[in-house]
């Protein structure tokens, strides 16, 4: 599983990387994935709240390569 993030639809709330490490924000405080998207079976809960909290749905959880 990969988080894929739409940085021009995101609006810098911050609530994905107050609920997960994989998310930070950039210098232009827009949404970043760290380590390439790829999600940890451990860390897949997270990642999905952090989605479900995006209030752009800016993010996606997807099974697809990058």
């Amino acid at each position: 599983m990969r988080v894929v993030a739409d940085r021009e639809a995101c609006i810098g709330a911050t609530l994905c990387s107050s609920v997960s490490a994989m998310f930070e924000l950039g210098r232009d405080s827009k949404v970043v994935v760290v380590a390439d998207g790829h999600v940890d079976p451990q860390d897949l809960d997270a990642a999905e709240e952090a989605i479900e909290m995006c209030p752009v749905q800016a993010l996606m959880l997807t099974e697809e390569p990058r």
